[in-house]
């Protein structure tokens, strides 16, 4: 508690909301209950009512009807399982609507694994921000910084949650998705070796000053040890890593980009004639292209900081500009949870529209087959949930890490002065209290862990400021860009097959 201060604090009382509160207080439950609607599958009764011509249809009910049928029609059939025939495909049959409980979210495909990502992205949110705020106005000895962990197992669980979807598609044998997987991975794979050859002055990712920085501290401590050493690796091997990391982190963010696309599309759709929605819509879907943009120096840098041959006029100056990078990601990240219930609105309304659809074809359909069509799209909310916060949630805590490693301040978009002032104001105490002398035993544990601090520190310098910010830079900015580029792909697809 003494080495690490009040960020034990913060840590245990996150621990305690997670493993007490969260069943009762949780974040990702809200975002998908009590705020929208879903369809509920007919019953068996109601479908041999309409095909014996005893009505002429159910009315939609949102009101009680629908709630009391809530309770016998979750997600699966049940009983009615055990009753098979069939029915005319051009019915005419309406669906009830019932307002998505906490409940009926229990179920559902991938529920623990959507819930624990949110609840824990969001607990360490507020201890990143708790941690910055320390950092900012109190005065700290030089300690670790918590936030960093948890950042690193928000980064850990998102990547295995993805993997573990994709690998759920590599097995799939029919609908093509492992082709779908394997030619995704290839081109990312050629992309990334043809951004990696890019210069600094086109991609300001710094990985070039980044890994001369590294380099040097490298040997500088191994000649400390007395070692001989040419260096820890060369450019190129760095650039292969970082090619074959990227391949895997596009591949994992294919089915997620394309299934944005088919939620923007259809979300576009439902809206129709509400102007001012589709315009934030659309700029909801541009923002991640003006991030990606804002790291091409040509267009980003020299543009608003005035060093373009055709603008002059300046915007920001170049600490300023470091900062509107870190706030634009947390606005785009704001925007993009703030869609997040219209998005998941419309993967809701596709049981309605599956039905509209299967009244246009000829012949029977099973009752089994028509209830499991509606009671599917349900059944998957949690899946879908997952594939389009999952993005959002990686590229933030990457601007975290870029931000706290990197070296970087939030106040620089406010000018040099705020960001020396609350440099000055939270200047780490590097002195010790006295208490003991040299003898005593107190002294002495001091002593040694000034040593240990001062040798873990040398070893810190290997990987400084600058490397971290050439590493994070690349991670975020790749994260960004392959998750829009499967967006678009999705796009162009989907938009002709409508």
């Amino acid at each position: 508690m003494a080495v690490l201060g009040v960020q034990v604090v913060f840590s245990l009382i996150m621990f305690t909301f997670l493993h007490k509160l969260a069943p009762y207080y949780s974040f990702g439950r809200w975002l998908l209950s009590k705020r929208l609607y879903r369809y509920l599958h007919p019953t068996n009764d109601e479908l041999k009512q309409l095909v014996s011509g005893g009505s002429n249809g159910k009315q939609s009910n949102q009101g009680g009807k629908g709630r009391k049928r809530n309770d016998t029609r979750r997600t699966n059939i049940g009983a009615d399982k055990m009753e098979p025939f069939t029915i005319p495909r051009n019915i005419s049959v309406q669906l009830d609507r019932a307002v998505v409980e906490d409940i009926d979210l229990i179920q559902l495909q991938y529920y623990s694994e959507y819930i624990w990502l949110v609840d824990f992205s969001f607990s360490a949110i507020i201890i990143y921000i708790l941690t910055e705020i320390y950092y900012a106005v109190a005065q700290h000895r030089i300690e670790f910084n918590l936030s960093i962990l948890w950042c690193l197992l928000v980064l850990i669980f998102c990547l295995k949650l993805l993997a573990s979807q994709a690998w759920v598609y590599m097995r799939t044998q029919d609908g093509g998705e492992r082709i779908l997987l394997i030619t995704f991975t290839f081109f990312f794979l050629v992309f990334a070796m043809g951004i990696l050859v890019v210069g600094d002055n086109v991609i300001e990712l710094g990985l070039e000053e980044g890994y001369r920085n590294f380099s040097d501290n490298a040997k500088a401590f191994l000649e400390l040890q007395g070692v001989s050493n040419y260096g820890p690796m060369s450019f190129l091997t760095l650039r292969i890593l970082l090619a074959f990391l990227g391949t895997f982190v596009g591949a994992l963010l294919t089915f997620p980009g394309l299934r944005f696309s088919k939620l923007h599309l259809d979300t576009l759709k439902y809206s129709e004639g509400r102007r001012f929605i589709n315009v934030l819509l659309q700029i909801n879907y541009a923002l991640p292209l003006v991030l990606i943009l804002l790291w091409v120096k040509p267009v980003g840098r020299d543009i608003l900081c005035g060093k373009s041959m055709t603008v002059r006029k300046q915007i920001f100056y170049e600490d300023q500009f470091e900062g509107f990078r870190l706030f634009f990601v947390i606005f785009m990240c704001t925007v993009k949870l703030c869609f997040m219930p219209m998005f998941m609105q419309s993967h809701l309304n596709l049981a309605h529209e599956k039905i509209e659809n299967m009244k246009k074809e000829s012949g029977r359909i099973s009752n089994v087959d028509l209830q499991k069509m509606v009671a599917r799209v349900f059944y998957y909310l949690c899946v879908v949930a997952i594939q389009y916060i999952t993005p959002v949630i990686i590229i933030l805590f990457f601007t975290f890490l870029l931000k706290t490693l990197g070296g970087l301040s939030w106040m620089s978009l406010f000018g040099e002065g705020a960001v020396n002032f609350f440099t000055i104001l939270s200047k780490p105490d590097t002195t010790y209290p006295n208490l003991g002398g040299e003898n005593s035993t107190m002294g002495s544990l001091l002593n040694s862990a000034a040593h240990v601090t001062s040798t873990i520190g040398e070893m810190r310098g290997i990987f400084s400021p600058t490397w971290y910010r050439a590493i994070l830079n690349y991670f975020m900015w790749w994260t960004t860009t392959s998750w829009f580029i499967s967006s678009s792909f999705g796009v162009m697809y989907y938009s002709q097959s409508l």
